[in-house]
């Protein structure tokens, strides 16, 4: 191996007690080596730089431009260009924490309509200055529902709430020896509300559940309320997660279906699906449940003249106070993406939502029966929002593979979390799925099935 000619590196040698780079790295096995010089281009000008990194970047374009039928907790909504512009203006893009609330009204100002914002969508009374994401937000609700309930050890989890919101959920909350019962959902992909009520008793602190699910059924609203009335006969919480939140724009709130936390994703109110992330955790409560909400909580006060100015009200967490004393050990709230959210729904405004659910539930009904015409498939559901679960011969991996190669990103395979879900693909449509996007995909699959 050659060594750089740099005197640095011999003096960190030395300091580490090694002679050479070569016996710096001798703990690695040989076959883990590289035996040759690593297979570089000499140095470009810059043009030439911007030439190929531009002619890298075209090989994306057609995964990048493939139309969208995959969801499943990250979809392909619009995003207006005035959000987008709005959020890279310096006073925003570069700002950071408020701890100094007379340097930072603007920023204070718009997580508070941020807050006011979740409180209307879930139909609560207060709502913090949003988490890191929604499986994470989800753990936090669930610690401070223990914290509400204390003493308590069992938590019952709909089956049919994202898998990897649940697995989240199983990491934070292991080392706190609760016991954490998740129902399988049923046949046709909604939670069996018998084995959930079955396991609520004393010991239980709250029930979580997710409407729509993570199948993309609408739960039954009956079976819901009864549920969440079983949870409070032992005095439990019922928490009701919403992952894809457009959805409501549609559906009755959280709170008037008596949920005493809700939790949401924010990415589908104004963030790009951006590869994964970053997303952008909701949650709002009752107002009697304050002193136990995570995070941060913006409040709006008026100063000694009258001047209405914003500050943080509640900043519980291990920066702010003891140890022992703080409500979430979660090191952001994503304000950037907070904010985009509240740009993205002031402009949509209560009619614009609702139009964005629409189209995006008339177009996944439109691809629903389309492809139930397909030979070989299977759909079981029929109270669906945007998404649901196709029953496919064809490995829906195989699928994905052959779609992307004609410019359409498949569903999810939804075997990868299951094994009994082996052949169950999860397909997903929103406002912007096209009449001949959806052609298109019923075209290919009627080729790729045939």
């Amino acid at each position: 191996m050659r060594q750089p000619p740099d005197e640095r590196v011999k003096r960190m040698l030395d300091f580490i007690g090694v002679k050479s780079l070569e016996e710096l790295f001798r703990e690695i096995p040989e076959q883990a080596r590289l035996s040759r010089e690593l297979d570089l281009p000499g140095p470009l000008l810059e043009w030439e730089l911007l030439a190929h990194l531009r002619n890298m970047a075209s090989s994306n374009v057609h995964s990048l431009e493939a139309t969208h039928f995959l969801g499943a907790g990250c979809y392909d909504h619009h995003v207006f260009s005035a959000t987008k512009s709005l959020i890279r203006r310096g006073e925003f893009f570069t700002a950071y924490t408020p701890y100094q609330p007379e340097l930072s009204q603007g920023t204070l100002q718009a997580m508070f309509e941020f807050q006011s914002y979740v409180c209307r969508l879930a139909g609560m009374e207060v709502a913090n200055a949003s988490m890191y994401d929604g499986a994470t937000a989800l753990a936090e609700a669930i610690l401070m529902a223990q914290r509400l309930r204390p003493g308590r050890t069992r938590v019952v989890i709909s089956g049919a709430l994202h898998p990897e919101y649940r697995a989240v959920v199983r990491t934070i909350t292991h080392p706190l020896g609760l016991e954490l019962l998740e129902v399988e959902p049923d046949s046709s992909w909604e939670t069996h509300w018998e084995r959930v009520q079955a396991c609520i008793n004393p010991q239980t602190c709250c029930l979580v559940l997710q409407n729509p699910n993570f199948f993309g059924t609408i739960e039954d609203m009956y079976q819901l309320q009864e549920a969440g009335e079983a949870i409070h006969r032992v005095e439990g919480l019922l928490i009701l997660v919403v992952v894809e939140t457009t959805s409501l724009g549609l559906l009755r709130p959280p709170g008037e279906l008596g949920a005493d936390i809700f939790v949401g994703e924010g990415q589908p109110l104004g963030l790009p699906m951006s590869f994964g992330g970053p997303h952008l955790g909701l949650l709002a409560t009752k107002e009697a449940f304050l002193r136990q909400v995570p995070g941060r909580l913006v409040g709006l006060s008026h100063d000694s003249r009258g001047k209405r100015g914003y500050v943080l009200t509640l900043a519980t967490r291990e920066q702010h106070i003891r140890r022992e004393r703080a409500t979430s050990n979660i090191c952001t709230n994503q304000a950037l993406c907070a904010l985009a959210v509240t740009i993205q729904l002031a402009l949509l405004g209560p009619l614009g939502l609702k139009e964005v659910a629409l189209r995006s539930s008339q177009a996944a009904f439109t691809a629903m029966e389309a492809l139930a015409g397909l030979p070989g498939l299977a759909i079981p559901q029929r109270r669906i929002y945007n998404e649901f679960v196709v029953q496919t011969p064809v490995e829906p991996g195989l699928l994905n593979r052959e779609l992307l190669n004609r410019g359409i990103m498949g569903g999810l395979d939804l075997g990868r979390f299951n094994p009994a879900w082996k052949g169950k693909w999860l397909l997903c449509c929103t406002e912007k799925s096209s009449r001949e996007d959806i052609s298109k995909l019923v075209s290919s699959l009627e080729e790729l099935l045939a």
